[in-house]
């Protein structure tokens, strides 16, 4: 039985010991580095973001009529021949098995891979009342022998060496073997599963189609025993989630290009199984297979009638979700999920494996939106994995102390921004030049992988009026959206931005009555408060009257673009504000390269240093900016310089450093060895969190390596006019 911790306590201890197996590490690092190359191949000439929207179109319009596709498909399928079973819980559909086991009399059942049985847990069921259960995926098998649940919803055993393998096999079969020697355990794992195959009563498996206007199943596999299992025994049982319900083949196929391409970078799997209706079968009494398909309800009927959480039902359990997931690399999925793994798992586990078991892994989100960037039927993965976050702590009713402070002082601009004074006071003591010399009393030992920065003693916003210079007839005039770090932190990168836009004839406002963005108070799961924020900051910097919003804080830009029109969607007035803000909000590297449209002339002469960037994870993703700031690094003059996974999570993530911070070190520490293996000078990035964490970790392993926001480097490289009239 699969167990996941219920507190933050008992889950930190499972969460270290995987950090410290170097083998799972290696294995998931290895295979993460390798996916999105193939995936990338196998998607080569088909536009990925469009399949994604015909699918998640699809699958919506399946969702809204479930059970009217429910009806037609047990029409359809009795017609064929075969009985439809709805269990409306788990309990139920386990049940139903147990009586169609009995009455057909049979002893032993072999098993096709079904994440919908693992869901029921429908093994232990079946054991407990007598029968001998066989797993026949080969993955399945060894996570059975060994008592476990899978870590990957496409890959259950890949946590395991070949070592841990031919130990098992030798522990089961009494053979001795050789690691090193795949074939030979392939070899065995046939011989084994052969036999049951010829002894079973019963076969099981599950679907990832139930086509309603011909009551036909699909499965996916990449393994025969999908075919052996439906066809061999004279009984088959097929368990399927309601949410597998489409109305024809072509939804299908729809589904099908993207499945295999998204789970493995496989064009097609290796099988593709279509069975309507029962078969000859010899070795039953009339030479007629029974087939029975349950399908399974256990929620998703009323999740299904949800206007926001309903599109987890989309998901086409490609697991590509785990496959990108940061997190799910370094610790695995038996630490990233309960019964379903990766992002979907923390979403589904409320929903049908309880709040009990959904209350700490649901907390474990970098909001990396890595997920969301790879899903096949477009789920806004991370955004629902904060909804659940959310519902549990307002089901609980125990909100932790983080959100109470959050709460109270992010929804009153004027006590936030007056405690980051006075903090800039009380620090003296404890800091020196720009860096804190010792962690504050709220931080434990745990998070001293990296130097935390000083506040700043005089924040931008204080020196904007004496700063910020008038510019007659501007080409543009912008509103700055400074963010909480550029304002209170990292004033100098607002200082660089003025320079820049002064050279260039562009107007900054910088509207003094805006505040934090709110994404943290969203990312705690304080969506009243992360709405309530959303309104002071239109309220403050009304997108009607600015040319563009500029961000230099890719957080902060993702946010105003994506989330405050989903956190204003229902007031219309300020929707129309919200979206006005979506449209106009541009981040630093596009604004050059988009708007300014600077170019290498615009710099001073000669080469600069190398450089390696790091993409922030809600510039590339968030907002899907990738060119631009490549390309002003390049017309700065920096030999660019390009370094593995550049574009995976630096690990700050907001609070989420805080919460988790072995994952977050070990985060940065795998970011900072490629950029100092890389032999650059110099490393760039557009996010002021994201300097945070990496000049942070950067000066705590003594590195040589200078950490900037790209603005600082324009600015040092460009002339301005003056230098350009004494160069002509």
């Amino acid at each position: 039985m699969i167990k996941t911790p219920h507190n933050l306590k008992e889950y930190k201890k499972d969460l270290k010991r995987a950090l410290g197996n170097s083998f799972l590490s290696a294995t998931l690092d290895s295979f993460a580095s390798a996916y999105p190359a193939s995936r990338a191949n196998a998607f080569a000439g088909i536009d990925f973001d469009a399949l994604a929207s015909e699918i998640a179109r699809a699958k919506d319009e399946s969702i809204s009529k479930i059970e009217e596709l429910l009806e037609e498909f047990t029409a359809r399928a009795q017609e064929a021949g075969a009985v439809v079973h709805l269990a409306r819980t788990a309990f139920e559909a386990n049940s139903i098995i147990a009586a169609i086991a009995e009455e057909n009399g049979v002893k032993r059942i072999v098993k096709g891979k079904s994440m919908t049985a693992e869901e029921t847990f429908l093994n232990d069921f079946l054991e407990r009342a007598g029968y001998e259960v066989t797993e026949t995926d080969l993955g399945e098998w060894i996570i059975q022998l060994r008592g476990e649940g899978p870590s990957h919803m496409v890959m259950p055993a890949i946590h395991l060496s070949r070592r841990e393998v031919a130990e098992l096999f030798n522990k089961v079969t009494g053979e001795s073997l050789d690691p090193d020697d795949i074939t030979g355990m392939v070899k065995l794992a046939r011989r084994e599963l052969r036999r049951k195959f010829v002894e079973a009563d019963m076969g099981i498996s599950g679907a990832n189609f139930a086509i309603a206007e011909s009551g036909t199943i699909g499965l996916v596999t990449n393994e025969g025993n999908g075919r052996l299992v439906t066809t061999l025994p004279r009984v088959h049982v097929a368990l399927v989630g309601v949410d597998k319900l489409v109305p024809d083949l072509k939804s299908a196929l729809r589904i099908l290009t993207a499945l295999p391409r998204n789970a493995t970078g496989q064009l097609i799997s290796t099988y593709v199984t279509w069975i309507t209706g029962p078969t000859e079968c010899k070795s039953s009494p009339d030479s007629r297979k029974r087939m029975h398909i349950v399908f399974l309800d256990n929620g998703r009927l009323a999740l299904a009638k949800d206007p926001v959480l309903s599109s987890a039902l989309r998901c086409i359990r490609c697991g590509a979700c785990a496959n990108v997931c940061p997190i799910y690399k370094l610790v695995g999925g038996h630490n990233y999920g309960h019964v379903y793994i990766g992002a979907i798992g923390l979403i589904l586990t409320y929903f049908y494996h309880g709040r009990r078991n959904a209350r700490t892994i649901v907390k474990n989100c970098l909001n990396c939106q890595a997920c969301k960037s790879v899903c096949p039927a477009a789920i806004d993965l991370p955004h629902l994995i904060k909804e659940v976050h959310r519902t549990v702590l307002k089901v609980e009713g125990k909100r932790p102390p983080k959100n109470v402070l959050l709460k109270n002082v992010l929804q009153n601009r004027r006590l936030f921004h007056f405690l980051l004074r006075r903090a800039s006071f009380a620090q003296k003591p404890f800091s020196e030049g720009e860096y804190l010399r010792h962690l504050p009393f709220l931080f434990s030992e745990e998070h001293n992988f990296r130097r935390l920065p000083a506040i700043a003693r005089v924040p931008l916003r204080d020196m904007w009026e004496r700063i910020n210079p008038r510019v007659k007839n501007p080409r543009f005039r912008v509103a700055f959206f400074g963010g909480c770090l550029v304002d209170f932190v990292y004033p100098e990168q607002g200082r660089a931005l003025l320079k820049i836009c002064a050279d260039h004839d562009v107007q900054v406002d910088y509207p003094m009555d805006q505040t934090c963005c709110g994404l943290p108070a969203q990312m705690t799961g304080e969506k009243e408060t992360a709405r309530d924020i959303a309104v002071q900051n239109i309220t403050a910097m009304d997108p009607a009257e600015y040319d563009y919003i500029l961000t230099m804080c890719a957080s902060c830009g993702s946010h105003l673009k994506e989330n405050y029109v989903k956190l204003l969607s229902a007031e219309p007035a300020l929707a129309v504000k919200a979206s006005q803000l979506k449209d106009k909000v541009i981040d630093f590297s596009s604004f050059m390269i988009k708007v300014l449209k600077i170019s290498p002339g615009d710099f001073f002469a000669g080469a600069g240093c190398k450089a390696a960037y790091h993409s922030p994870c809600h510039l590339c993703r968030g907002q899907r900016v990738t060119k631009e700031p490549r390309e002003l690094l390049s017309a700065a003059g920096l030999e660019y310089v390009a370094t593995k996974d550049e574009d995976v999570c630096c690990g700050f993530g907001g609070s989420f450093s805080i919460d988790f911070p072995e994952i977050s070190a070990e985060l940065l520490k795998r970011k900072l060895d490629r950029v100092e293996a890389a032999g650059v000078e110099m490393l760039v990035t557009d996010c002021p969190g994201c300097v945070l964490q990496l000049r942070g970790g950067m000066e705590k392993r003594g590195g040589r390596i200078k950490v900037k926001h790209i603005a600082e480097i324009v600015a040092e490289r460009m002339r301005n006019d003056d230098d350009k009239k004494n160069q002509g």
